[in-house]
């Protein structure tokens, strides 16, 4: 797996803490939740998001796609912010416990390491569709589709700056 480290609000440490607290959460009966994403360009959709889904349990880990790994679904001209910059602000919230910063597409690695109790997706995504849910399942974890924030996306936020338009949103 690429990730390495993980971010926390006080900088970045070993992956391997992370599985180890992981561990004692869940000898403890914390309920951990997950997420990811690109956040490339952090906007108030995420952050609702992000506090929605801390709401499911006691930890909030977010799974952060590289900077290659945005390239590859988004195109060459994303990221906007490099993974350092937007793994610092993630942690900067209040409602995210660890950024965990992935190099492949897809999360499945990280989450089999991690094996969350709760794995939240925004509205935009279904259970049955989500490229998550057999890992998700496998490890015991729920999946939880959550309300998507109408009006707010990177891509949406992006086309409206180019245009120079105010971008719309809540």
């Amino acid at each position: 797996m690429a990730a390495a480290f993980v971010w926390t609000p006080s900088g970045p440490q070993p992956l391997d803490e992370l599985l180890s607290a992981r561990q004692r959460w869940r000898a403890e009966g914390g309920v951990v939740v997950t997420t990811n994403g690109c956040f490339d360009l952090l906007h108030p959709g995420h952050v609702r998001f992000l506090q929605q889904a801390r709401a499911q349990g006691q930890v909030l880990v977010v799974g952060l796609n590289s900077d290659e790994s945005v390239r590859q679904l988004k195109g060459p001209g994303r990221p906007l912010l490099s993974q350092g910059d937007r793994a610092a602000m993630l942690a900067a919230l209040r409602c995210v416990d660890h950024v965990v910063i992935f190099g492949e597409v897809l999360a499945n690695n990280l989450l089999a390491r991690l094996q969350p109790d709760i794995h939240c997706k925004g509205g935009d995504y279904t259970a049955e569709a989500l490229p998550e849910a057999e890992v998700i399942r496998q490890g015991g974890g729920q999946i939880r589709i959550l309300p998507f924030a109408a009006g707010y996306s990177t891509t949406g936020l992006l086309g409206a700056i180019r245009k120079g338009r105010r971008p719309a949103g809540g």
